[in-house]
């Protein structure tokens, strides 16, 4: 067995240098060790390397564990998992699935009366590439969400119902809210008066209404007959089935339906069909079925939608009339927002009732070609449609749980997550148009599942590439986990950064964080926004070592007990690492922080990257040459071929960076850093708190682009490309952006790649960092890595348009928890900004684009607004100055997007001779 202790990486040697064939050693009849600690990653090393029966002497051990290691890190890279020692490592997994109640407990919750906590005792446990495994847990373990089914029929439900009630983990269901779906009397309302959904027309009798209807409002095609009593009724209700049947509400309806409404007849329910025309023999059943009813439960008849389908020249198609059911899927994302997952629909005869599990599920293509209705424009039109009534239908329910109580929701924390909104597509004024029959929280899911199960078997033919229902369900599953999982922890923040950073501390009350801030400033804004305030001056860099010691004196001194530590601020990073390792809690190492803080170091020590594994990250880095002195910048023009870039050391937000095209321009931009950026008070926040000291690059052609990535334990768990417009040159101030990436789906991998690559060459382990990239013809070149959470709009963004926050991510890597992020997360459209200076647009800042103006603007959904910075601090010199805002514009294609953003800059004056935007737009066409 090898020492269970984890290698401790010495960054300063040459990782990998030499490629294999250039080695000598034991293998191959030289002698000597294979290289100490070169492969940057965290996997266990307590495994059993030993064969039995074949002992290894102490070198060629130490070259089995040399490429054990190796393979490891090949697989790290590759987004593999871990070899497996089985005899070690227990067979546990996150996602687990309990098929007995029994395997559940629940436990009073400590401080949360009448709340309680719910324990696994046994579950399947489900592993990549299929793998599933029964396991028992001791101890037993703690669940951070919960998904219950309360499907019909006999069984364990209500068990199930109850362990799901008042959870102090989230529940994506509970009895209660199934109770509601299941009503479609108060289904049917919700619909059609709050979601605008349609829904086929209704006639409605009951005792008492239910308790959600009253004094409500009328909803169109929906008329409630509330019942004095149980007797002497049948007068009333032949009046009122009469008038509905001959009502025009019923359209081109030749049947109608009728059912029982509630909670207490799902999945037993005795449909009946009878001719419209059949007024008597409509209202004896409805009569009949009145006797079975308890309060607040209803008799509905309902039009029975006529099927669609298209007029034929000639003569019509053989056989029976064709009808087909929708069943949409449609999950709760980020923000509360419905998003249709998938469609699969039923087709049978007209003339009978279509259900679940009694026709093979389809497409809504093939479906719709089966009706008659194939061409690619009606496929388009319907699909359109059912996704908004769909997503439609889960708002009105979001909205109506927005105004339960706990009691009437079954817990704090349960609300719907998913839906299944089955329904009928008839013709309505001429269109084709989706009715809304019913609600349902399981069966449509299960539907679509059958449907992708079609494409498990191996084949012959072309591939069929089906996206997974249950997607956004599971990232909604992460999400929430997250939140409780991350609920009251103790962080500490070290820089509270400025203005733009003012999301952090709204986003910690919103996910319960605790945090302490440390920060230099004591009049700083966030200083009333946290559980404690440490006023230390954190400015002076050169002095981080003994700072760090300090700061944990202080927490010590405090009682902080802290579950983790970060940064999101430049100036703070190396800072928090070092104090991270003295409060012995996870950080990358202080080291790979200060190599990566330091432009030159960071390309320099790439560059002897050279593998293995490959490709090595020399391939992405670029010559350079760090300047202290004239005779440095005389030294490097010798070096570093030009043009070059010439930037400071430690800076940030690209001030004072510039291309430089000769030996003259270098020592003239030199001396003026020197002379104008010589300390913090010169320009706080950029850097100099580190030194003034510059480094001469190489000037590398092609399209900029950022990557922020999510790192734990060395592996990827989400990577995020934005492309950025053409910069100001000489300068190199950013002027817009767009994400997600418009590049080939190989060059996003490429810039992922290279970006994860350079981070594990540093030796930044666990993290979210931003890497700024440079796509070139011989492919990605890395501009430099920022080891934190990306700025400006970047975590914005992501937020909006994947759902995953950034800083969260962040937070749950300090505090030692694998991030809950999709591994290929969907973007639900576009976005396309420029940013606004104040150089060029301070006249409209003050006018048209103010920041009132631009906040309405943003809460109106028009556009989105990113401030970085105030006005007043905004107002720098030309030449030194960073972006004061961001104004962008969302569309489901770039260019779309880009023409809206266009047109608002136009209206608002950002656009202009002096800055056109056009222009900078034109890289996202």
């Amino acid at each position: 067995m090898l020492s269970s202790d984890q290698l401790g990486p010495k960054w300063d040697c040459l990782l990998g240098s030499k490629g294999l064939e250039d080695k000598e050693g034991p293998r191959g009849g030289g002698s000597g060790l294979p290289p100490p600690d070169c492969f940057p990653g965290s996997w266990r090393l307590d495994v059993g390397l030993d064969c039995k029966g074949s002992p290894e002497g102490a070198e060629a051990r130490a070259w089995t564990a040399y490429y054990y290691s190796l393979l490891q890190s090949c697989l790290q890279q590759a987004g593999l998992p871990e070899t497996q020692d089985r005899s070690q490592v227990p067979r546990t997994g996150n996602m687990l699935l309990c098929l007995s109640p029994a395997w559940l407990t629940k436990v009073p919750a400590p401080g949360r009366p009448g709340e309680a906590a719910l324990l696994v005792s046994k579950a399947v446990s489900f592993h990549p590439g299929g793998l599933t495994f029964l396991d028992d847990f001791v101890p037993q373990r703690q669940a951070t969400y919960f998904l219950v089914g309360l499907g019909p029929g006999p069984g364990q439900g209500r068990e199930a119902a109850e362990l799901a009630r008042d959870l102090t983990c989230p529940t994506g269901a509970s009895a209660e809210l199934a109770r509601l779906l299941e009503d479609r009397l108060l289904t049917r309302h919700l619909l059609a008066q709050r979601g605008g959904v349609a829904v086929p027309a209704t006639l409605a009798f009951t005792y008492k209404l239910p308790t959600l209807l009253r004094g409500g409002d009328g909803s169109p095609g929906l008329r409630l007959v509330e019942l004095s009593g149980r007797e002497g009724q049948e007068t009333l209700v032949k009046e009122e089935v009469g008038a509905f049947l001959h009502s025009e509400a019923l359209g081109d309806a030749l049947q109608v339906a009728i059912k029982l409404s509630s909670w207490r007849w799902r999945g037993q329910q005795a449909l009946r069909l009878h001719p419209r025309a059949e007024v008597g023999t409509v209202a004896d059943t409805v009569v009949a079925l009145l006797e079975k009813l308890e309060e607040e439960e209803s008799v509905l008849v309902e039009a029975v939608c006529p099927p669609a389908r298209l007029p034929s020249p000639g003569n019509p198609p053989p056989g029976p009339e064709l009808a087909m059911r929708i069943c949409a899927v449609v999950c709760r994302t980020q923000g509360d927002r419905p998003l249709l997952s998938k469609v699969v629909c039923a087709v049978g005869r007209g003339n009978r009732p279509l259900r679940h599990q009694n026709s093979l599920p389809r497409t809504l293509e093939v479906a719709l070609a089966q009706c008659g209705l194939g061409e690619a424009a009606q496929v388009a039109v319907v699909r359109r449609s059912v996704k908004t009534a769909a997503e439609a239908a889960l708002a009105a329910v979001l909205a109506l749980e927005a105004g339960l109580s706990v009691e009437q929701r079954g817990g704090r924390l349960a609300c719907t997550d998913f839906l299944g909104v089955d329904f009928a597509l008839t013709v309505a004024g001429g269109a084709l148009t989706p009715v809304a029959l019913e609600l349902n929280s399981g069966l449509c899911l299960e539907a679509c599942g059958a449907l992708e199960g079609l494409w498990a078997a191996p084949r012959s033919g072309p591939a069929t590439e089906e996206a997974v229902a249950a997607a956004p369900l599971v990232e909604t599953m992460l999400r929430r986990s997250a939140r409780c999982l991350m609920e009251g922890k103790q962080l500490l923040v070290v820089g509270g950064g400025s203005v733009s950073k003012k999301f952090v501390w709204e986003a910690a009350r919103d996910y319960g964080l605790k945090l302490h801030l440390v920060e230099s400033d004591p009049n700083h804004f966030a200083s009333q926004l946290v559980q404690t305030f440490i006023h230390f001056d954190v400015t002076e860099h050169r002095r981080d070592e003994e700072n760090a010691r300090l700061l944990a004196e202080l927490v010590r001194a405090r009682g902080l007990q802290l579950d983790g530590c970060f940064s999101y601020w430049d100036d703070c990073l190396v800072l928090t690492a070092l104090l991270c390792q003295e409060l012995g809690l996870p950080c990358s190492p202080p080291a790979a922080m200060r190599l990566a803080k330091q432009k030159s170091r960071t390309q320099l020590h790439l560059l002897r990257c050279q593998g293995p594994p490959w490709p090595s990250p020399s391939l992405h880095a670029v010559p350079c040459c760090p300047l202290e002195s004239e005779a440095d910048v005389e030294r490097a023009v010798r070096q570093v071929p030009l043009p070059g870039v010439m930037k400071l050391e430690f800076g940030a937000g690209a001030v004072g960076v510039r291309l430089v095209e000769d030996a003259l321009q270098c020592h003239q931009h030199f001396s003026r850093i020197a002379h104008d950026l010589q300390g913090e008070a010169d320009h706080p926040g950029i850097g100099l708190g580190w030194g003034n000291s510059m480094l001469l690059m190489e000037f590398i052609e092609g399209t900029e682009h950022d990557v922020d990535l999510v790192l734990f334990r060395g592996k990827l768990l989400a990577a995020f490309v934005s492309d950025n417009g053409p910069t100001r040159l000489p300068g190199f101030t950013e002027t817009a952006a767009c994400m997600p990436t418009g590049l080939a789906p190989e060059q996003e991998a490429q810039l992922v790649q290279a970006a994860f690559r350079c981070c594990l060459g540093c030796g930044l382990l666990d993290g979210v960092f931003n890497v700024e990239l440079k796509l070139t013809g011989a492919g990605p070149r890395l501009i430099e890595i920022n080891p934190r959470m990306g700025g400006f709009y970047l975590r914005d963004w992501i937020l909006e348009l994947y759902g995953v926050d950034l800083l969260l991510a962040a937070a749950m890597v300090a505090c030692g928890l694998r991030p809950a992020v999709p591994p290929h997360p969907r973007a639900s459209g576009y976005l396309v900004g420029v940013t606004g200076l104040v150089s060029q647009h301070l006249q409209v800042l003050r006018s048209s684009a103010s920041q009132e103006a631009l906040q309405v603007l943003h809460d109106r959904g028009l556009l989105r607004f990113n401030q970085f910075t105030s006005l007043e601090e905004a107002q720098v010199p030309g030449e030194y100055e960073e972006p004061y805002c961001s104004v962008a514009c969302a569309g489901p294609s770039p260019a779309e997007a880009r023409l809206r953003l266009l047109g608002l800059c136009q209206g608002l004056g950002i656009d202009g001779p002096h800055y056109p935007v056009a222009h900078f737009l034109s890289h996202f066409k």
